[in-house]
């Protein structure tokens, strides 16, 4: 069956560790399709691309060349859904937190180069996804059943920390990433998903992009598995910013839980399961 058929594919990829053959370009092509699909609707699309790389290069590789292979899905998703952005007031207050963020995060990922914070990513994701889930029922407390207008001028501050906060995390480790600004944009009620995808296209996409630069400053970028990746990842988003404003809003909002609760799970298994989990392929 497709179960066994990627189990094999992924037994192959791990056989070639080192090697980089046409079989694992061609895998990792179109997981990169996939998962900049993934990212430009809801996010998490790096629990797709991040495992992959990290059985053939180390962590820190696996981390950086996943960044380069996704970066591309956010300018094409961000294009196509610019209307949704024009709606959005004060949009630059939260770009430079976003950037900012991105930064330091790339900065404190190369200068430490263990994966101690790692532990908390399992915490992190599920606890995203779990504010995501309770958002409607909180925003309609807070807002007494009233329509959602948007972010009240007093609490840009507040939004200003948030975004840096989660730009700081996703600039070290951009796995979830997705999953965790829309959570917070959502509790900030910037709209509603429709609006916010968007808007978390473009705060991710800057400060992965800031980060990026950083990893390739610093020679953490695999360019013979990054640069096709990029190039999936570029396809996959240009599809998904075409389809996000078609999809079902319900349906928009489980694809977004159940990516935040496989990725929590996934991470949760690989750093507090069996021994023989390693993560990163370590």
């Amino acid at each position: 069956g497709s179960g066994g058929a990627i189990i094999g594919a992924l037994a192959r990829v791990r056989g070639e560790r080192g090697q980089g053959g046409l079989e694992t370009h061609i895998l990792f092509f179109v997981a990169a399709v996939a998962a900049g699909l993934i990212n430009s609707l809801a996010g998490g699309g790096g629990l797709i691309t991040f495992p992959l790389l990290a059985l053939v290069v180390p962590p820190v590789v696996a981390d950086a060349t996943s960044a380069l292979a996704l970066l591309p899905a956010y300018p094409s998703a961000v294009w196509r859904t610019r209307s949704k952005l024009r709606e959005v007031p004060r949009l630059w207050l939260l770009l430079i937190p976003s950037a900012l963020g991105g930064l330091v995060g790339a900065l404190i990922l190369v200068w430490t180069g263990d994966r101690n914070l790692l532990f908390l990513v399992p915490w992190l994701v599920l606890g995203g996804t779990v504010l995501f889930v309770l958002e409607p029922w909180l925003s309609r407390r807070n807002a007494g059943g009233q329509e959602n207008r948007g972010l009240a001028t007093a609490l840009w501050p507040l939004a200003v920390a948030v975004v840096f906060a989660v730009a700081l995390y996703g600039g070290y480790f951009g796995a979830g990433i997705g999953i965790l600004m829309i959570s917070a944009l959502s509790l900030l009620r910037m709209g509603d998903v429709h609006r916010v995808v968007p808007l978390k296209n473009l705060l991710a996409g800057s400060l992965r992009g800031v980060a990026v630069v950083v990893l390739v400053i610093y020679g953490e970028i695999h360019w013979g598995y990054g640069v096709p990746m990029a190039v999936g990842g570029l396809i996959g988003g240009y599809l998904g910013g075409a389809l996000t404003g078609r999809v079902n809003r319900t349906a928009l909002r489980v694809l977004v839980m159940t990516i935040g609760f496989g990725l929590a799970g996934y991470y949760f298994l690989t750093l507090y399961g069996p021994s023989g989990l390693h993560f990163g392929g370590e």
